[in-house]
């Protein structure tokens, strides 16, 4: 079995387990670290289905007065585009909900990114959904990037990698946010 397959029956058993014995939690004191204080400009995105919720940090991150970008899928890549909290602004496209406007054309003025992940191992790799776009995404922003996971989600097995997975800087549980080393 090559990586690819690896990965693709982990996402299905991962899911699976998600599923069964999600729980809603709020990501919202995510804004008290270190790292989000002193981010200005933050990436993150909308959560569906059994995702970790990021209602709440979103909202707090607008509330706190930063800019709170939320990606457009175009293509093979994200955009990044400007969100102001108002569900308006927004078009869904299949499960997803992007927002509307324009994208921004610097990426290096994100200071954090907020992943989504199915599991992510204690060297910072994510297994994400399987579309490859935050692996993308994160080879051209070198902003602080944190994986958002519900709790038991943490692999004490190293997770299989291709060349273009890249670690995260931190992973985040409902209660817990553990940093790597990298």
């Amino acid at each position: 079995m090559g990586i690819s397959e690896e990965k693709a029956a982990l996402r299905t058993r991962y899911r699976q387990e998600r599923n069964a014995r999600y729980i809603e939690h709020s990501f919202e004191y995510l804004v008290t670290s270190q790292e989000f204080s002193a981010a200005n400009i933050i990436a993150s995105y909308r959560s569906y289905g059994d995702e970790p919720d990021t209602s709440a940090l979103n909202r707090k991150i607008i509330a706190l007065g930063k800019t709170l970008l939320l990606p457009r899928i175009d293509g093979q890549t994200l955009q990044w585009v400007k969100w102001n909290g108002k569900d308006s602004s927004l078009t869904k496209k299949k499960k997803i909900e992007e927002p509307l406007g324009d994208a921004i054309s610097d990426l290096s003025v994100i200071d954090l990114i907020v992943v989504p992940a199915l599991r992510i191992d204690r060297k910072g790799y994510r297994l994400g959904q399987g579309g490859g776009y935050y692996d993308r995404a994160l080879i051209n922003i070198s902003a602080f990037s944190i994986g958002l996971i519900h709790p038991d989600e943490i692999s004490s097995e190293d997770l299989p990698r291709e060349e273009w997975d890249i670690s995260l800087n931190a992973a985040a549980t409902p209660d817990l946010v553990l940093r790597f080393t990298r």
